[in-house]
């Protein structure tokens, strides 16, 4: 059994992971990151997540460049110059389609409960997207076990109609979430953290632990 001590340094010597080598990950390693993420808790043990892996250049090519142009559009109504923008874009293409694998992350809401109210069926979303919050953080510290580096993206969030077309993915499905896995090219410093003053409190809001 692994130690406190183990644990933590698992925790801590994870990083987000945005430039990769240019070697190729087994898919069977995916596999592992991936029965990794299902082992999170979800609830009513609903299972929400889905995930669809992207290998395949091309695919990678038209799903970079679809949300690529609908980041555009809000870039020009944000009134950020023409210039910048295009080097965003070039800049954001560029990421996506060198991260040797993507994972998309995905929630279904096919198992949850439904509820007649919009009150309680608003939590059951909520709920749904938590789950898959955790199973994206198993995959992340699987990656980091396996000796991968990986990046949580959160842009299909801001361009879902666009993935979900690239995709085929139902309209019932919602994408949530795009990971890059590979090699890592790069290793980044520790990034700080809040104290535990500043997060945690004992009995009452502001209370110090």
């Amino acid at each position: 059994m692994a130690s406190p001590k183990d644990l933590f340094n698992i925790l801590k010597g994870r990083r987000s992971i945005r430039i990769y080598k240019r070697k190729k990950v087994e898919i069977k390693m995916i596999k592992c990151l991936i029965e990794a993420a299902i082992w999170a808790p979800s609830a009513h043990n609903s299972q929400p997540w889905r995930f669809i892996i992207i290998e395949d250049f091309e695919t990678k090519v038209k799903l970079a460049e679809a949300m690529a142009d609908r980041w555009m559009i809000d870039l020009e109504r944000d009134g950020i110059p023409v210039n910048e923008r295009l080097k965003l874009r070039e800049e954001s293409i560029k990421r996506f389609t060198e991260s040797p694998i993507i994972i998309i992350a995905c929630v279904s809401l096919e198992d949850m409960d439904r509820y007649p109210d919009s009150r309680r069926q608003k939590c059951e979303w909520t709920m749904a997207t938590q789950s898959l919050s955790a199973a994206i953080q198993n995959l992340l510290l699987a990656a980091s076990v396996y000796g991968l580096g990986a990046c949580w993206h959160c842009a299909p969030l801001f361009c879902k109609e666009e993935v979900r077309k690239v995709l085929g993915i139902p309209v019932d499905v919602d994408p949530q979430a795009l990971v890059t896995v590979g090699y890592p090219a790069e290793n980044p410093p520790a990034p700080k953290r809040f104290p535990l003053s500043k997060v945690a409190f004992k009995d009452h809001w502001g209370e110090p632990i």
